[in-house]
């Protein structure tokens, strides 16, 4: 072999493209087992749609729930399943998922430097299912220490910037409730300085916040245990094409920096690419909602383009079926100075009293306070065949001061330049914003009265927000009103940004067995190539029945293709 043919071909023994929850758990997990591995990443930065992320993770029986006391019949977290999912109930891979979640949580909790909290009081989506439950089936990342990356640091992908706080990322329960209430307590205002003057300080000394937390937290975490134990990891290497010798993937051809590098992996090769929410071709296919493919804003990286799944099915791999293509969430279009859109998902401030979502018909179409996914599922079935889905949220000045309004900030922060900008509409009459937005004046005024009088009462008679636990827990405990996801809209002026649909990622994948080895038309797996994260076919079949169902499988699926590739059974006895 000449030396431009060695200069541009690199040898391990399990390639792993993505640099997200899935792909770097991969990569540590086969790392620890003995393997070489090497994370190829689109991006000039690591951490994907895992880095903008919450950074929940779903896991029944988790160590942390069975530790706090909170020890379930494992028949239940099934249950729960196979009522949420129906006929796309898939009993291989969900009893490996409930299986193995827990050992996987355990397996970084002692062999990498990610640690836990417990989301031991956050509810499943859908309380009147069978087998749902109030807490105890949820984990998420703890905040990690961003200087234990070293250099690296400077190469993880920050949190997304309509999210964040000047770019500081705040970690959802006890510390996101001191943000909300820093201009009502002086417990609150002395947390909230303390944090942001130690931001500042980070952005002085290293150039960006070291206190990460939620999904960046998860990825550095990964990243630095990767890192650790000998993962290369190349940045701005896509994927080009996948290898296959006697049936076998064998390879991969990346496009780098230096020009095209051929990598020959003895295990396979693991897609992590993060799915296609931005495929614009695979979107016109299979959303009904965005006839041209760009009728859906996904808050995921543009990056994700359907990579993974393109060259998974050039070499035999198969999609499979799902009730939804897509993880669902209401997005708006936020504008930034440099004239494009931030897309903004609406997780949080949708349950919070005082807040109303109606259509141009000035009606309301949901139960604003269920999940992200409900909402906009609830969205596309009250919109008529032929026209573009579309609403609005609406409240009043005490609740976006108090609570914010997608990536409006609450107060102190000023609002101005949103109002300049037109993302946020405002105007001191109910019939004057419903103009100012296109929705029906007296229909809107109707329906405010309405809703104003239920919330009065702490019942709504029409969808029923704050009847689930999770609705509840989603909402205000400090409220005045009875109900603590309802209070009037009555102090104007009124305000009302514009939401459509979205995403956090995408469902549909390869179809693969419960090692995550991707099936072909046949149902027999492809030799070295796997696919996790949201290049696998989701094991929810697209349904949403709880917060954290795809980083949890992510990291599960992720975990069992390292010990299948190194041909160990997964355990914990490493």
């Amino acid at each position: 072999m000449n030396k431009q043919a060695q200069a541009n071909t690199l040898h391990c023994d399990l390639l792993v493209v993505g640099s997200g929850a899935g792909g770097l758990a991969t990569a540590v997990t086969a790392a620890r087992l003995g393997l070489k591995v090497v994370v190829a990443e689109k991006e000039a930065e690591f951490g994907g749609t895992t880095a903008w992320s919450g950074g929940w993770l779903w896991v029944p029986r988790n160590p942390l729930a069975i530790a706090a006391g909170i020890d379930e019949d494992p028949a239940l977290p099934r249950q729960y399943l196979r009522s949420e999912l129906g006929e796309d109930f898939n009993p291989a891979l969900a009893d490996a998922y409930l299986s193995h979640a827990p050992r996987m949580v355990d397996f970084f909790q002692r062999h990498s430097l990610l640690r836990f909290i417990d989301g031991n009081q956050i509810p499943d989506f859908h309380g009147h299912s069978a087998g749902a439950a109030t807490g105890g089936r949820s984990v998420c990342a703890a905040p990690f220490d961003g200087r234990q990356l070293g250099a690296h640091i400077h190469q993880l992908k920050k949190p997304l910037d309509v999210i964040s706080l000047w770019g500081m990322g705040i970690a959802s329960g006890v510390e996101l409730r001191h943000f909300l209430n820093a201009s009502r307590s002086l417990t609150s205002f002395a947390y909230v300085t303390r944090r942001v003057l130690g931001y500042w300080r980070d952005c002085l000394l290293h150039g960006r916040g070291m206190r990460l937390v939620n999904g960046n937290a998860l990825a550095a975490a990964l990243a630095a245990s990767a890192l650790q134990a000998g993962v290369e990891l190349r940045l701005s290497s896509p994927l080009r094409q996948l290898l296959r010798e006697q049936g076998k993937v064998n390879g991969a051809v990346l496009d780098t920096p230096d020009g095209p590098l051929t990598v020959h992996c003895s295990r396979g090769v693991v897609l992590a690419c993060g799915g296609f929410p931005h495929d614009v071709a695979r979107k016109r296919q299979l959303l009904d909602h965005a006839p041209t493919g760009q009728e859906h804003w996904s808050a995921a990286p543009a990056s994700n383009t359907g990579d993974g799944l393109r060259l998974g099915e050039a070499v035999g791999g198969v999609m499979g079926k799902v009730a939804s293509p897509m993880a669902l969430a209401p997005v708006s279009l936020a504008p930034r100075a440099d004239g494009s859109n931030a897309h903004f998902p609406h997780l949080i401030e949708r349950a919070k009293p005082g807040l109303i979502a109606v259509t141009a018909n000035g009606q309301r179409f949901c139960n604003e306070a269920d999940s992200y996914h409900d909402f906009v599922s609830a969205l596309l079935r009250a919109t008529p065949a032929g026209q573009q889905p579309q609403a609005w949220l609406v409240a009043d000045h005490r609740f976006v001061r108090r609570y914010g309004l997608g990536a409006v900030k609450p107060a102190p922060v000023p609002l101005g330049r949103w109002l300049r900008n037109g993302y946020l509409q405002r105007a001191h009459t109910l019939q004057e914003l419903a103009r100012r937005c296109g929705i029906d004046p007296a229909a809107l005024a109707q329906q405010v009265a309405r809703f104003n009088q239920q919330a009065e009462a702490g019942q709504d008679s029409d969808f029923a927000k704050g009847d689930t636990p999770y609705n509840r827990v989603q909402g205000d405990k400090d409220n005045a009103w009875p109900n603590p996801c309802m209070a009037p809209l009555q102090h104007g002026p009124f305000y009302a940004v514009k939401i459509v649909p979205g995403s956090l990622g995408s469902f549909a994948g390869l179809a693969t067995n419960a090692s995550a080895q991707v099936l072909d038309a046949q149902q027999q797996p492809i030799t070295g190539l796997y696919a996790v994260g949201n290049d696998m076919h989701s094991m929810m079949g697209g349904h949403y029945p709880s917060g954290g169902i795809t980083l949890g499988p992510a990291m599960t699926f992720g975990y069992l293709a390292a010990h299948h590739a190194a041909g160990r059974q997964p355990d914990t006895t490493l």
